[in-house]
Order: structure tokens, then C-alpha cells, then sequence
């Protein structure tokens, strides 16, 4: 059970996994360690745009960074399911170190090429793949299943306020010190994160045949082979519809409307004539609205609110991408920025949510692989062609393709609700008539 302390009376509803200790302590490191890696993504766009002028070479070091995710996902949640996550993890953040400290190294020396920018970036992306699920599973450990909600808002906050202050600091350092700073920056800050699961100790850990017993299933003397744990866990994310359409949603829509971020150096520099401080402001602004939208998931409860965010997110990403492609003026972008950070974090905070209420213990790790290999899977191929579409046509006519997707996704989401509201309503009043006696036949 995760260890609580204060008492949960003490805190605010939206504040409420934070009465578990381990939380407390995971949340703090990630916070820092979360800031060092927005640093990161920053200076590296601006780096490998400075290298080569290319908004191509933008999307191929993204395609190369997510690209891993595709073949090593599903075996990462097999992995997850098998493990012990807290352990897991500080391989993860312990190799996401060492991947930190080349780039900063190579930087420094003066001998940084292209290849090895995107080279690193394929390596973070192996590390991250199996990072991700192992994250995204870990937070029921530490909240428990009522304050599960809660968690993933909060760390979806964190990431936010990550995203706010990592990229305004980048800009700063990458004008001033150049891009190493933040690299070596990064490197120091997966510490605290690397501290915090060490402070947590040890958890109790059930082996296969006990968390069988557990369930109620039969007894099995040895663990079944990772092929078979990888295809239980496909067919039940299958069979079960609401995940299944969650994440074939997720698919469409991250794949081929998330793609604004690579092309955000292209924007500071060839559409506004600026640098680095306003390509670190431009992130910043995405990361405003993002974190109003993980406050709002911190006080959010029940599936319908739930389901009405996916429907809002997806609106107000595509209004503000399609804004933000075609403004040109500063302002008018930054507000268009937060709009669709907003819209985007609402819509993909309020998917995790309802997978993980919805997903059974013994399948978490397998069902949030699957969540990474369509959220971040389908991104290379995404980033792979809108950086190829601004190459020819200029980025607002690729930003501008991500925003119809979007839409796009609303209009189906309106539809499924539609259809939802219908059938509940066609429930309510077959229930209501059946309870009502029918009258005594007379004379």
C-alpha cells in the first residue's frame, strides 16, 4: 500500500496524492529532472537547425529520437508487467544521464556533427521507450486506485511547469552560453529524480503464480514465455473497446497532429527574423496553456467530464495550431500557443486517464506501452512528414494539416458522445418503465 502522511482532510481535492509519501518524493525529482529534459529538447532543435538550416533535418532527428518506440514498445510493457518498476526506472534515468552528459560532452569539445546530434537521439529514444510505460504504470503504486485520477493531473503538471520553465531558461542559456549549458544542465538534474525513487526503499513485489492466486486464476508453475504475456495483453486491449478506440484515436491524432514542435525553430527564425531567447519564449507558451489544462484534470472526476475534455482538447488544439500557423505577429501567436497547449495536454491527459481507470492491474504495463507506441510511436513518421511538407510549402501549411487532423478528431469524438448519451438515455428509460408496476387488472 503506498505510505500516506498528511492525513488527506489536510489537502485540497486537487492536491490529494499528495497525502502519499512516495508520490511526494517521485513528484519533486520528476519536477527537476522534467525541466533539464524540456532544456534539452530546446537547445537540441535550435542546435541541429543551427548545423544544417534544414527544417527536414529537423523532422529526421525527431523521427530518430521516436523511431525506437515502434519496434520496442510492446516488448517494453511485457517488460514493465515482469519487473519491479521502481528498479526499472533507475536504469532509465540512470542511462538518460549518461546520454545527457555525451551530447554536453560532444558539444563542448567543439566536435559535434549532425549525425552524432541524432545519433544521441536514437539512443534517448531506446531508453525513453521502455522509461515511458514504466512511469506511466508507476503512479498507482504510489497513489492507489482513488487517488489515481489525481495522479496522473498532477504529473501531468509537473510536466507542464517543466515545459513553461525549461524552455524560457533554454532560450536564455542557448543565446548566452550556448546550447551545452543546458545539456550539462540536464545531466545534473536526472539527480534529483535518481534520489527520490532511491529515498522510496525497496517495495513488496508478488511473483507470477502469487498474483495469479491473487486474481483467481489457476496456479501455474512456470511464468508464461514473454510472446505469450505480449499476446494476452494485445488481445485484451483489443477486446475491450473503450481502450481500443481511445488509442486508435490517439494514433491518428498524435501521429499527424502533434507535429508543431518541430517545426518551432523554422518559425522563430524564418518567420519571425528572431533567436533563441523567442524560439525558448514560443515553447514556453505551449507550456502555459498545457499547465492550465493539467489543473483543470487535477480537479476533474467522473468519465463524462472526461470524455467532454477529449472533445474541448481536440477543438482548441486545432483552433490554435490553425492560429498559430497563419498569425505571423508574436502576440497573437503566444496566445494562440497556449490555446493549443491547452487543447493538446487536455485531450492526451484525459486519455491516460480513462485508459488507466479502465485497464485491470495485471495488463497496466502492456496497456500503457500500447498508450506510448501510438502516442509516441506514430510521431516519426508525423514529424518525418511535416518536416518534409515545410520544407517545400513553409510551416504554416504543415502546422496547418496537424490542426485538421485535430478537428477532424473532434468532430468524430462529438459524434461517439452522441451516440453514448443516446444509449444511457435508452438505458435510463428502459430501467425507469421496468420498475414501474404494472396495474391490477380489474372487474
Amino acid at each position: 500500500m503506498p505510505a500516506s502522511s498528511p492525513p488527506a482532510s489536510r489537502l485540497p481535492d486537487g492536491l490529494r496524492a499528495f497525502r502519499h509519501r512516495d508520490f511526494r518524493l517521485y513528484f519533486t525529482g520528476q519536477l527537476v529532472s522534467l525541466i533539464g529534459t524540456w532544456m534539452q529538447s530546446v537547445a537540441q532543435g535550435w542546435l541541429m537547425h543551427r548545423l544544417t538550416h534544414s527544417a527536414f533535418m529537423l523532422g529526421l532527428v525527431t523521427f530518430t529520437q521516436f523511431a525506437p518506440t515502434i519496434p520496442l514498445a510492446l516488448w517494453a510493457g511485457v517488460l514493465v508487467d515482469r519487473t519491479d518498476k521502481r528498479r526499472l526506472l533507475l536504469w532509465t534515468q540512470s542511462l538518460l544521464l549518461a546520454q545527457a552528459v555525451a551530447l554536453a560532452w560532444v558539444v563542448s569539445a567543439g566536435v559535434v556533427r549532425p549525425w552524432m546530434v541524432i545519433a544521441l537521439a536514437g539512443a534517448f529514444g531506446i531508453v525513453t521507450t521502455f522509461d515511458l510505460p514504466a512511469r506511466q504504470s508507476f503512479v498507482v503504486d504510489m497513489t492507489g486506485k482513488d487517488d489515481l485520477p489525481n495522479g496522473i493531473a498532477l504529473n501531468a503538471a509537473a510536466f507542464n511547469a517543466a515545459r513553461i520553465l525549461g524552455p524560457a531558461v533554454a532560450g536564455v542559456l542557448v543565446a548566452t552560453v550556448g546550447e551545452a549549458g543546458c545539456f550539462w544542465l540536464n545531466a545534473l538534474s536526472f539527480v534529483a529524480v535518481i534520489a527520490s525513487l532511491i529515498a522510496m526503499g525497496r517495495r513488496p513485489t508478488r511473483s507470477p503464480v502469487e498474483e495469479r492466486r491473487r486474481i483467481g486464476g489457476p496456479p501455474q508453475i512456470e511464468p508464461p514465455t514473454a510472446a505469450a504475456t505480449l499476446r494476452e495483453g494485445l488481445r485484451y486491449a483489443w477486446s475491450t473497446l473503450s481502450i481500443r478506440r481511445l488509442l486508435l484515436l490517439l494514433a491518428i491524432c498524435a501521429g499527424l497532429g502533434f507535429q508543431y514542435n518541430v517545426l518551432l525553430p523554422v518559425y522563430a527564425r524564418d518567420v519571425l527574423h528572431a533567436g533563441a531567447t523567442t524560439y525558448g519564449w514560443l515553447f514556453s507558451a505551449f507550456g502555459v496553456g498545457s499547465l492550465l489544462a493539467a489543473m483543470r484534470m487535477a480537479v476533474t472526476r467522473g468519465r463524462w467530464p472526461l470524455r467532454r475534455h477529449l472533445l474541448l482538447g481536440l477543438s482548441c488544439g486545432g483552433v490554435g495550431l490553425a492560429g498559430f500557423a497563419w498569425s505571423g505577429w508574436l502576440p497573437a501567436m503566444v496566445v494562440a500557443a497556449a490555446l493549443a497547449g491547452f487543447g493538446l495536454i487536455l485531450y492526451v491527459s484525459s486519455t491516460n486517464t480513462l485508459i488507466q481507470l479502465t485497464v485491470e492491474d495485471r495488463f497496466r504495463g502492456r496497456v500503457m506501452s500500447l498508450y506510448t507506441l501510438f502516442f509516441v510511436g506514430t510521431s516519426p513518421f508525423g514529424a518525418l512528414g511535416a518536416g518534409a511538407v515545410a520544407q517545400r510549402w513553409g510551416a504554416p501549411v504543415a502546422t496547418s494539416i496537424c490542426a485538421v487532423v485535430l478537428l477532424a478528431g473532434a468532430v468524430w469524438v462529438s459524434l461517439r458522445l452522441r451516440g453514448i448519451a443516446a444509449r444511457e438515455a435508452a438505458a435510463r428509460e428502459a430501467a425507469a418503465r421496468a420498475s414501474v408496476p404494472e396495474p391490477e387488472a380489474t372487474g
